[in-house]
Order: structure tokens, then sequence, then C-alpha cells
């Protein structure tokens, strides 16, 4: 299981876009995040060499999917050399419905990095947002640089990935340990070999340049957009790149962009705990509990117990694999997003702790959005080229992340020790981080929206917290609940204020709070 800085979104919008990965770039100013190669032209001038991009006309088509046409934006390989070669990006859009005046495009990122931002467009957003938003905006989506339909990052056969993501996650010797680092070797070494030519060229800044050029394609004088999870970071850098250009952005789910890797991973591993325990409350009060009827922190010695044994001797699942400990693991974090999953945990759990696996092993093949056919999304592979360029890697190597155990495990004992061995894989990345962590400020920006959940999984409440507080226009909304994300979860409350916010510009009360 490779669980580094996982990120998705609710349970609506997984039906359509898949589990939704995090990455975030991040030094100790905003220069130091964007490589050499990367910084963006001034906000009021197009240089020369882009002008091509900013200027062409996208030839809309049918997509195949109703209501939705599709086209392809070309951009540069290399910002630094755009002379040198173009990619194509795959986008998509649902025209404004009416009634009412439209109000330009709104794009929308389900998150990541890696999840298709035109699957979750043609699956969701574009039939599913709120109707009076639908009615006024175009609905429109492009796949990042890497994801997708997009240049999508290539790195292991459906076979090794299966292996991949089998592999002992909690070592306990040094041959468990070599295993470990071989596979994340491995891995990096596909990507390298499939995706060479386009693994340099995914970080987060380039995908938000991308997003400038649509915009101006588009024909909108500034972004509107909504950007979940690592959407989020995406959208923060969109705003550091090019304040004046900010319309109305939604921050749902939102990302410290300030955090080291080390510090992401700890306190999503924090995040998955607190997930848990909610969980746990909840299972423990009803007959069928596959943890016990005792209490919250039973229930997690239960779980670990049941991690051990599968650990020691994994069980049938009905196909040719069986539910190890990673895979197993994998099951559970991702029915963590979403409290609308916890019945079917519940059914996976005992079924599993009675000896048949399938359960579980349907909730991890979902999580790794992996075919019937044994054949994988490129979902993993671009959530690791992004995040390895994004950031510096959290170790250097094993023992690291050793010295780095006990800290995990203070904040989950459930995940601590596997989520703390799985950061280990951008050690061995070949293309080396342009990305530092740092504060956005984002100066001069219209008002930012920024949406956060206080007891969400992956992006802990903090993370919004502090990006609120860093972005000079941000006002924080506050979800008091469970799962990933807020907005088209249920509460008529935070609907209501974004919507209000993307139809008439005006931002909530900074610190409003709705359950």
């Amino acid at each position: 299981m490779d669980s580094r800085r996982l990120l998705r979104m609710s349970a609506t919008a997984l039906a359509a876009a898949g589990l939704i990965l995090s990455g975030c770039s991040g030094g100790s100013d905003a220069a130091a995040s964007r490589s050499t190669a990367a910084a963006a032209p001034p906000a009021s001038a197009t240089p020369d060499a882009l002008k091509k991009h900013y200027a062409q006309k996208l030839k809309w088509r049918d997509c195949g999917v109703e209501g939705f046409q599709c086209a392809t934006l070309r951009v540069p390989l290399d910002y630094a050399k755009p002379e040198a070669g173009d990619i194509e990006l795959a986008v998509s859009r649902a025209r404004a419905t009416g009634p009412g005046k439209r109000l330009g495009s709104l794009l929308v990122n389900p998150g990541g990095p890696g999840g298709s931002a035109v699957g979750y467009l043609q699956g969701y957003a574009g039939i599913g947002y709120p109707a009076p938003v639908r009615a006024r905006y175009d609905m429109v989506a492009v796949d990042p640089r890497g994801v997708a339909r997009s240049e999508p990052v290539e790195c292991l056969t459906g076979p090794r990935m299966d292996a991949y993501t089998q592999t002992d996650q909690t070592p306990d010797d040094a041959a468990e340990i070599t295993a470990l680092t071989t596979a994340f070797k491995e891995f990096a070494a596909g990507c390298e070999q499939k995706s060479g030519k386009i693994l340099p060229h995914v970080s987060t800044v380039e995908t938000a340049r991308d997003m400038d050029v649509l915009r101006a394609v588009l024909g909108d004088a500034r972004l509107s957009y909504v950007g979940a999870s690592y959407g989020t970071f995406l959208g923060a850098t969109y705003a550091e790149l090019f304040p004046a250009r900010v319309g109305r952005l939604v921050l749902d789910g939102a990302m410290d962009p300030s955090l080291p890797s080390l510090d992401l991973n700890r306190d999503q591993t924090a995040g998955f705990e607190t997930a848990f325990r909610a969980f746990a409350a909840d299972c423990v009060e009803k007959k069928d509990c596959p943890l016990g009827t005792g209490s919250v922190d039973a229930a997690g010695e239960a779980l670990k117990k049941f991690f051990r044994d599968v650990d020691a001797k994994p069980v049938p699942t009905g196909e040719t694999r069986a539910l190890g400990e990673s895979l197993a693991t994998t099951g559970v974090i991702a029915a963590m997003y979403d409290e609308g999953a916890w019945p079917q945990l519940r059914e996976a759990l005992t079924r599993a702790i009675g000896g048949e696996g399938s359960g579980l092993l349907a909730l991890a093949d979902g999580y790794y959005e992996r075919e019937a056919d044994g054949t994988y999304a490129n979902l993993m592979f671009a959530n690791a080229a992004v995040n390895c360029l994004d950031l510096p890697s959290s170790y250097t190597g094993p023992a690291d992340v050793e010295k780095a155990v006990p800290s995990f495990e203070k904040a989950s004992p459930v995940f601590g020790r596997g989520l703390a061995w799985a950061a280990l894989n951008c050690a061995y990345w070949p293309t080396p981080p342009t990305g530092r962590p740092h504060r956005i400020t984002a100066e001069g920006a219209a008002p930012i929206l920024v949406v956060g959940t206080t007891r969400d999984p992956a992006t802990p409440y903090r993370w919004a917290r502090s990006l609120s507080e860093q972005l000079s226009s941000g006002t924080l909304l506050t979800y008091e609940g469970d799962g990933h994300t807020a907005y088209g979860r249920g509460s008529d409350c935070i609907d209501s204020a974004i919507n209000a916010y993307l139809l008439e510009g005006t931002p909530p009360t900074d610190g409003k709070r709705c359950s």
C-alpha cells in the first residue's frame, strides 16, 4: 500500500472520479517553491514565446457523453523552453444551462494529484453541482499534465502493480526492509523508463500555468475555480502565480503549503486516526461491530490485531490475490473518507476477520483504481510523479524512517507504522524535486474561500485554518463533521455559503461554521 499523502473526495464524487490523492509543493519563501524553469511571467505580460498558446482556439467536439463537449489544449512541455515542443491536454465542458446571465467558466479539479478532472466533470460535477451554479457557468475541466487523458505518466504493468500493492509496508526485519525499498526502486525505475520525457514536467506550478493558458483561451479575464483536496494546493498555487487573475476560488479540504513532506505525512496520519476513532465510536454502539462493543481504544487494538494476523497469514479472497496486511490497511483507509462507507467497512471487516477477504480487497482495488481485468488507471503513477517533484522526500533512506516511526505511531497507533514507511517512496525518485515548502499569501488576489472539515481524515482541519491565515484575502468556512471535503456532502449551510460566493462574489463571514 502506497498511502503517501493520499487524498480523495466524498463518496458521490468518488463514484465518478475514483480516489483522489494529495501532494503539495512546498522553502522558506514563495520564490523558493518554484523551479527557475517554471517561474511565471508577471500577470500583466505574456511572453512572446507563449503568445501562440494563449491565442489558440479550441476546437470543441462531441465527447460521446451526453451534454459534454471535448477539446484539446496545447501547452509547452517545458515553460523554460517553450520552443522545444508542446504537449496536449484533454479539456471538457458542459455549457451553462440558464436561466440567468452567464458568469463565465468554472474550472473544477477533484484532487489527487492523479485524479481525472475530466472524469470528475462528466461523472459528477457537470450534472451534480447545484443547478443555480450550472445555470450560470460553463462547467469546465482539464486533466492535468501527466494524468488520465493528458500525456499520462505510466510506470508498471498490471501484474507488477499487483505485486507492488501487496508489498509489506510494516517491515519487521532487514529482509522485509530490503523488499520494500526494492519495490519503491522498481516503481520509480518503471516510471522513468516509460515516462521519462514528461516526468520532470508534471509539477503543480506547471499545471497552474496550464490553467492560466486555459483561462485565456476560454475568454475569461479571471479564473473561477473549485478545487478539492490536492486541488486546493493547485488553486492556491495559481493564486500565488497570478493574483490579479483570481476570480472566485473555492479551496475545499485545504492543504497547507508551508509544511515539509514529513510533517504533511505525519499530520495526515493523525487525520486518519481521527477518522478511525469516529468510525469506531459509531461501530462499538452496534451489535454487529466486528471490532467488539467495548471502547474505541479496544476497537483500535482489535483492528491492529487483525492487521498482525493477516500479515502473518493472509486470508483468501476468491481470486489469486490473498488479503495481506497492506491491502487490508488500504481497504480500511479507503472507507475513512466518507462516513457513508462505514456500513460497507463493517461488513468487509466482519468477513475478513472470519477468513474471507474479498470485501476489503474490493475497497482497496477501488482505492487504487484497479479494473476487473487487472489493469490500473494511471492515478497512482501520476500521484507519485507530482508528489516527488513538488516536495523533497521525507527521508533519505530506511534509517530515517526508523527514527520517525515513534512519532507516526503517536499520531496514529493504528496506522502510524505503515504510513511512516509509505512515505519512503520519493527517496528513490529519478527526478529531483523542484518545489519547497513555503507560505502562500497571494497578495492582491480577490477574496478566496477556504473550506475545512473538522474530522477530515486526509486534509486535517488545521491545514484549512493555516491556509486561510496565509492567504492575504483568505476566508475560512468550517464544516463540523466527518469525511473528506464539505461541498455537496449534504450540508445546506455549506452549500448555500459556497453557492452564494460563486454566484454573487461575496464570501461568507470569516470563521462561519456549519454542521
